[in-house]
Parts: structure tokens; C-alpha cells; sequence
């Protein structure tokens, strides 16, 4: 097992605000210094509701297994996707906001 890539105390956070399966929702994500994604926020309009829950869940899922060496874009291809190819879960259409930029620069 990869040791864990702890993240400072203090550091810089980015949140953007989506909608997926006509649910309102909010990530939030932090990087490694090298600009990795390295932890996802996720929360749905309807706190606390079983949804709600589950993305969150899925978010600190995540953020472990980014931070033991796991990359964005593995993540997000393993994730359920439909015919089309569109993210099925709020991770992976969050992902798909965030990690594809992160793939695709030089």
C-alpha cells in the first residue's frame, strides 16, 4: 500500500457549483502542491439527505485514494458511466469537471 500524501493545514480550496440528475450540487477541491488533484468536497442541495450522504462518502473515498497515489483521471474513468458516456454518479460528473482540464495540459 502506497503511504498517504498528507496536505498542509492551510491551503488553497476551489468550489464551483454543478447540476447533475436535476440535483443541485457543490464541490469543493484541493490540490498538492504540484497541482494534482489531491481531495473532493461534494455536497448536494438537500443536506443531509440520503443522496447528500452518498456523495459525500464518495468524496472522502476519493480523497483517500488520491492522496495513497491514486491519479484523477484513473478515478474517473473507473467511475459508472451511461450509453453516451456521461458520468451516472455526482463524483464522476464532478470529476469530469475537474479532471479532464488537469489531464489535458501539457
Amino acid at each position: 500500500m502506497t503511504e498517504r500524501q498528507r496536505l498542509p493545514n492551510r491551503r488553497e480550496h476551489e468550489v464551483f457549483e454543478f447540476e447533475h440528475s436535476g440535483m443541485r450540487c457543490r464541490a469543493g477541491i484541493g490540490r498538492f502542491e504540484d497541482g494534482r488533484l489531491a481531495e473532493v468536497f461534494l455536497n448536494i442541495a438537500k443536506d443531509g439527505s440520503a443522496v447528500d450522504i452518498h456523495a459525500r462518502d464518495a468524496a472522502v473515498a476519493a480523497s483517500l485514494a488520491l492522496q495513497h497515489g491514486c491519479e484523477a483521471e484513473t478515478l474517473r474513468r473507473a467511475l459508472i458511466r451511461d450509453g453516451s458516456g456521461r458520468a451516472s454518479g455526482i463524483l464522476g460528473a464532478a470529476l469530469d469537471r475537474i479532471a479532464v482540464p488537469e489531464v489535458r495540459s501539457p
